[in-house]
């Protein structure tokens, strides 16, 4: 018998609502409406596992070798508190991501895949995302659960094993009965369009045609989902502005803040996706942004809610960084225990109210 969901999230216009209330109902902060975004965090290694024994050592604590599920069971912990702070949103991923915070282009040869060779999944991943999914149920937040990440989806033999992993996870979460997660297909599509970094190994997973997986995952949920749409709502991310085809069957977009400095570039950048010819007034997300400078007159936070849009906190472990340092680099403390992680959590508890 499947557990009792409590959290059901939606989207009405641009806007997020959880049980039939819109997000941070009525807020309003300095002239800037909250209600209705996902403030959310990058916190992509909720269950981070490295299959490869030689680079496995790499992650050990400073107290211990590497345990994924005492990582697990630490970031599950941590949990109430952001909620406390006003965190709603937050991004987890099936592969992860750089567990250095970022890579420079340089091989990952870490293994770390819910999803096996033919595209099945991974019993222990499974075990440790139901106790995230679980939690976040429980405390009322949204998961964007994001399947693919450009370093470890060679792991899949090829596009049989694509669509056998999205067709996989897309059930399971289904007969779960989560009603709280949003999918995100991949990180960053359009990196080799851009010829920055690293880039998919399967056609499927690039700009051309990763709508082809939104569509996928929408319509073999369709029915079968808990909120008022009756099935999972997905997008995906991109480096720069998606394609049209994207944008026209996303249920939400979703937008990278790294790479832009002036916080009026992230105006510009959501801007010039509403004049796209395919918006359609969806929700849009900024779930990855490196930008912290939270005490500045003006910031990426400050303008992508200028813009009625979500923002999201990426937080990486800088250069001679202390075990503490991070939300992204292995391993990590999933605690709000560092000036830059405090910083971001009374930001927005300001903002929400909280």
């Amino acid at each position: 018998m499947l557990a009792t969901r409590h959290t059901i999230t939606s989207i009405i216009g641009s806007d997020f609502l959880i049980n039939g209330h819109r997000t941070y109902e009525g807020r309003v902060h300095e002239g800037r409406r909250i209600e209705g975004l996902l403030l959310n965090s990058r916190m992509v290694q909720a269950i981070f596992d490295d299959l490869n024994p030689k680079t496995r050592p790499l992650w050990d604590y400073p107290d211990g070798p590497w345990d994924p599920e005492r990582n697990s069971r630490q970031f599950v912990a941590a949990m109430p508190a952001w909620r406390k702070h006003g965190l709603l949103g937050f991004t987890s991923n099936l592969q992860g991501g750089s567990p250095y915070g970022y890579s420079e282009g340089k091989p990952q040869p870490w293994i770390n895949s819910a999803f096996d060779e033919a595209g099945g999944l991974r019993a222990d991943y499974l075990s440790r995302l139901a106790r995230v999914l679980d939690k976040a149920d429980d405390l009322g937040m949204v998961s964007i659960l994001r399947l693919f990440y450009y370093s470890q989806d060679q792991i899949l033999a090829d596009e049989s094993a694509i669509l056998r992993a999205c067709d996989t996870i897309t059930d399971w979460l289904v007969g779960q009965g989560y009603a709280n997660v949003l999918i995100e297909i991949n990180n960053q599509a359009d990196v080799a369009d851009l010829g920055v970094g690293q880039y998919y190994h399967h056609d499927i997973l690039l700009s051309g045609r990763v709508h082809e997986l939104i569509r996928r995952v929408q319509q073999r949920s369709d029915g079968r989902v808990g909120n008022p749409h009756r099935r999972l709502l997905a997008g995906t991310r991109f480096w720069a502005l998606p394609p049209d085809s994207v944008i026209g069957v996303s249920d939400f977009i979703l937008l990278h803040g790294n790479n832009f400095t002036p916080p009026d570039e992230i105006r510009g950048l959501v801007d010039r996706c509403r004049a796209r010819p395919a918006y359609a007034g969806q929700p849009i997300v900024f779930n990855e942004d490196d930008h912290t400078d939270f005490d500045a007159g003006d910031n990426h936070l400050l303008a992508a809610i200028s813009r009625c849009t979500s923002w999201g906190f990426f937080d990486y472990r800088r250069k001679g960084g202390e075990f503490s340092a991070g939300f992204q680099s292995m391993p990590t403390s999933w605690a709000i225990d560092t000036d830059r992680k405090r910083a971001f959590f009374e930001t927005i508890r300001r903002m929400s109210g909280n």
